[in-house]
């Protein structure tokens, strides 16, 4: 028989045990919601859109890049070509100058010998030339081939220039019949001038000049010049000086590295043309 008593106590512990419960439930149901992680937003995509400005930008300075570079590129082949037709025509016998007019682009960098005699009443020093950092002077000489009126050029190498740069260096000219050997070398057609050629108190004659320009040198003499200039062989005792001729390929690899430095600018341009045009959509 169940008794009040028992009665009340069966009651507690339902309510115990439905306390519980409904504790445990809650519990479960709010680690349940805590849990849950949270849902990222979907990245945005960058998309190709160009811009104007920027890509004007790059349309402007990428053909100046590349055209930059191959010129580069292009100069250092051709240094490389002189200095092969160089190397190739050194090797061959001297030839003897005929004392009429010659084709001056097949004698490019032949070994030539001539005889005659010097004239330095003629003489030009061409201004402005370096030999190991020190200012001074090529000698040009023009050389009057035997029995004949025409003249021969003759560079016969670097002196430096006087600390006082308005004095001009006393040179010494061999005297009579010489024989001349050296390699012929085609002259400048172009050419940045600094100032005018100065004249010679003394003799009126125009004895320093900023370029060896052999056209404008043949309107001021009377006789005729062949047009190869010949620069004056090392081992020639035919009044030379300084004698260290610039190669052909001199500094080639300094152009090789313009050309490459060029193009790299042509290749970060496309570079940054490509990061500034991808956008995330707004």
């Amino acid at each position: 028989m169940i008794t009040p008593s028992k009665m009340t106590r069966m009651m507690s512990l339902n309510m115990a045990d439905s306390s519980r419960t409904s504790g445990n439930y809650a519990r479960a149901t709010l680690l349940t919601a805590t849990d849950a992680p949270a849902q990222k937003p979907a990245p945005s995509v960058r998309r190709f859109r160009p811009r104007l400005w920027p890509t004007l930008a790059a349309a402007l300075l990428l053909p100046v890049f590349i055209a930059a570079g191959q010129w580069q590129w292009t100069k250092a082949g051709s240094k490389n070509a002189l200095q092969q037709q160089l190397d190739a025509r050194g090797a061959e016998p001297a030839m003897a100058l005929p004392s009429t007019p010659v084709d001056a682009q097949s004698l490019r960098y032949r070994k030539i010998t001539a005889r005659g005699y010097y004239e330095p009443q003629y003489q030009i020093l061409i201004d402005n030339r370096t030999h190991r950092e020190q200012a001074g002077y090529h000698v040009i000489t023009p050389l009057r081939l035997e029995g004949s009126e025409m003249r021969l050029l003759i560079n016969r190498g670097w002196v430096p220039a006087l600390a006082e740069h308005r004095q001009l260096p006393q040179l010494t000219t061999p005297i009579g019949p010489l024989e001349v050997v050296g390699t012929a070398v085609l002259p400048g057609t172009r050419f940045f001038t600094l100032g005018a050629d100065s004249a010679s108190a003394k003799t009126g004659w125009q004895s320093v000049w900023q370029n060896l320009d052999v056209a404008a040198y043949s309107k001021v003499v009377s006789f005729p010049i062949q047009p190869v200039v010949i620069e004056l062989d090392a081992h020639s005792a035919a009044g030379g000086f300084v004698r260290e001729w610039r190669r052909p390929d001199e500094r080639v690899q300094t152009n090789l590295g313009y050309a490459l430095q060029w193009w790299a600018f042509a290749a970060t341009t496309v570079v940054l043309w490509l990061v500034v045009n991808f956008r995330r959509p707004s």
